[in-house]
């Protein structure tokens, strides 16, 4: 396995409304994309810098897992996430190298990508996220 990039940083915020001034005012940033992610009970804004993107992510449910994280650790960096070829085949080489999967399979996530999580305790304590284009964006 052979991450391509740094697809992302996760970070953890309480409100995007209050968080995106700092990213636009302050960076020069643009927000290009809010979406809900239901099933994981997120909201997510983006922003573009370089080939990397900015993650904002704010619970839509308190029991959800941003929701749980800013309620124990409170708002900051949540995740990293790398850009993968062949996300399935990652989390099996991932878990036979030892490291514990939160996502045996992958599954849908924001802007239509495939990922999947790895536990941070078997990632030096950095929650860590593979991220696959699906196959509709790759044909674009």
């Amino acid at each position: 396995m052979k991450p391509t990039h740094i697809e992302h940083i996760g970070i953890a915020v309480n409100s995007i409304a209050d968080a995106i001034p700092f990213y636009e005012k302050v960076l020069g940033l643009t927000c290009y994309n809010i979406e809900e992610v239901a099933d994981q009970k997120v909201k997510t804004a983006f922003f573009m810098i370089g080939q990397t993107k900015i993650e904002l992510l704010e619970s839509t449910d308190p029991e959800g897992p941003i929701g749980k994280f800013i309620e124990k650790r409170g708002e900051g960096i949540h995740h990293i996430a790398f850009a993968v070829e062949n996300i399935g085949q990652c989390l099996r080489e991932a878990e036979a190298a030892g490291v514990r999967l939160i996502d045996t399979q992958p599954r849908r996530g924001a802007e239509g990508m495939n990922i999947a999580f790895l536990h941070p305790k078997s990632t030096v304590g950095v929650l860590t996220e593979f991220c696959e284009a699906s196959n509709r964006d790759k044909n674009k």
